[in-house]
């Protein structure tokens, strides 16, 4: 899949993800590293659900999924689903974490332990899911490789 009319490289410090008057998330980048930062949604020509964004480290290849949402989670694991399904470089075997950002979570932990089960199975990803205003650090990615 194309994605460069739907991309911009940066390599800020810190990197804001956030919807207009919901969920936002900041990754930090204390290395500056080159980070493709994907519109999925409301750009990418998807068939199904997707969700909002992507974000790609090169060095180490990572992909990072991210759903800003309001309290809907369980539409959340879907619209990640599928968006790695079409979108990923290799949905079985590349490093993937997957962020879904609340206002507020409805859902208990047992249910999204499953689910992060099912994922790291499934699509060799990491699901995280958190409350907005939550930042992430990109070292604790390169690390984990």
């Amino acid at each position: 899949m194309d994605l460069d009319k739907c991309s911009e490289k940066i390599s800020h410090k810190n990197i804001l993800i956030e919807e207009k008057k919901s969920s936002k998330i900041v990754f930090t980048n204390e290395n500056s590293i080159e980070v493709t930062k994907v519109q999925v949604d409301g750009c990418l020509d998807i068939q199904g659900v997707k969700c909002d964004w992507l974000l790609i480290i090169n060095e180490p290849y990572i992909e990072i999924y991210i759903e800003l949402k309001g309290s809907d989670v369980e539409h959340a694991f879907n619209q990640i689903e599928n968006t790695i399904k079409i979108v990923s470089k290799n949905y079985k075997t590349v490093l993937k974490y997957c962020y879904i950002i609340t206002t507020r979570c409805p859902i208990n932990s047992a249910q999204i332990q499953v689910k992060a089960k099912s994922f790291k199975k499934n699509y060799n990803a990491v699901l995280k899911v958190k409350k907005t205003g939550s930042n992430e650090s990109f070292n604790t990615f390169i690390v984990d490789k």
